[in-house]
């Protein structure tokens, strides 16, 4: 089974064109959604993906690269 990433292409907090390269990176085949994901609040100010139904959170994008390279490798 492939991952699946929906990122959010509307809120501050979250780069679309610096973000889905990274997440290409991480895994070439999975699945990235773009769109809202209604997560506003969070995606004001932190950077966040939705992998695999579950939400990753972090302060910065880099962080946020981390945790779902963590994520993964589970």
């Amino acid at each position: 089974m492939s991952n699946e990433f929906r990122i959010c292409n509307k809120c501050r907090a979250t780069n679309v064109k610096t973000l889905v390269p990274k997440l290409k990176n991480i895994d070439a085949n999975a699945n990235i959604i773009i769109g809202c994901q209604n997560l506003c609040g969070i995606g004001r100010t932190k950077s966040f993906v939705i992998l695999n139904h579950i939400p990753i959170i972090a302060k910065t994008e880099d962080e946020l690269i981390e945790i779902i390279k963590k994520q993964i490798s589970k």
